[in-house]
């Protein structure tokens, strides 16, 4: 394997987790919904799916019960948020600090064990072909569950009734509720969907990333998978290329520091946070920008009439 694709499958596999992450975000606020839990979500899913494996075996199983234990969390979000009505950034906070000390109370005793990795797919000669071999059909499934994911999302927001609903209730969830759509299960079915992808984002990094289970093993990426939403202005396609790009950030401080560059570590290793912030800003400052496809109800709570 040459260096070139060392290096553009190391980016796949750094950016993969934010992609999985931020595509379920994004369907979530597109319905209206501002989900801050998502780092705890993740690493839910990465403990949840790492003991699986070690009980059973089975890697599979692991993917499996973390999409199960993100969509669990994440009704507990909903049923505070939606059905009681509370703060959905307050909420989210809790939530984000709830996983993370809660997967660390259940890892505690699975820190050290040697993981059990998903097997790569390995398509017999295509696989084996020069340069696009390894970068297109040797890549690990949960790669190409992200990709079909996000366009699978792309497709059913923009082309479908379901879609359409989902952007009327973030849109204006009084009109949507008034034109006999279901606001408050909408919004649930939109937040498990976020969770299940994020359990599953968190899967791929004990399972996939490196197969072992380490406390606080999400660093910072469900939040950085939340600006991603905001980066791509809630554009699938956009969304796909910002986590790559946030992904090739990650690569470069590591690449760098295994090259010696005479930068500080420290530095380097918080270049992902540093591009975070300076898409936020560049955001922010450009009106058009800030509020383009932005759901005009989001964050916004939901009461039906009576």
């Amino acid at each position: 394997m040459t260096a070139y694709e060392t290096i553009i499958l190391t980016v796949i596999t750094a950016s993969t987790p934010l992609l999985l992450a931020a595509i379920g975000e994004l369907v979530v606020e597109r319905a209206g919904v501002l989900n801050l839990g998502i780092e705890g979500m993740m690493a839910m899913g990465a403990v949840s799916g790492f003991a699986m494996a070690q009980v059973t075996g089975s890697a599979w199983l692991g993917v499996l019960f973390a999409m199960l234990a993100g969509v669990a969390i994440s009704m507990l979000f909903a049923f505070l948020t939606q059905s009681l009505v509370t703060n959905q950034v307050a909420t989210g906070l809790s939530i984000t600090l709830l996983g993370l000390g809660l997967s660390g109370l259940i890892g505690g005793g699975f820190v050290g064990m040697p993981g059990i990795k998903l097997d790569y797919v390995a398509i017999p000669v295509l696989s084996e072909l020069p340069l696009v071999g390894k970068l297109i059909f040797g890549q690990d499934p949960l790669v190409y569950i992200s990709i079909l994911l996000t366009v699978g999302v792309a497709y059913t927001l923009k082309k479908t009734r379901i879609g359409l609903i989902i952007r009327a209730v973030g849109q204006n969830h009084h009109s949507a509720h008034a034109l006999g759509y279901p606001v408050i299960k909408v919004r649930y079915a939109c937040i498990a969907f976020g969770g299940l992808t994020s359990g599953l984002a968190g899967a791929y990094l004990s399972l996939v990333y490196t197969p072992q289970w380490i406390e606080n093993m999400t660093a910072g990426r469900g939040w950085i998978a939340l600006a991603l939403v905001v980066f791509s202005t809630w554009l699938p396609a956009r969304l796909a290329a910002g986590a790559y790009l946030f992904g090739g950030v990650w690569i470069l401080g590591l690449y760098a520091q295994g090259m010696g560059v005479g930068i500080p570590s420290q530095f380097l290793s918080s270049l992902p946070y540093l591009a975070t912030i300076i898409a936020l800003i560049v955001i922010s400052t450009n009106r058009r920008l800030s509020v383009i496809n932005t759901p005009a109800s989001l964050g916004q709570g939901f009461v039906p009439d009576r």
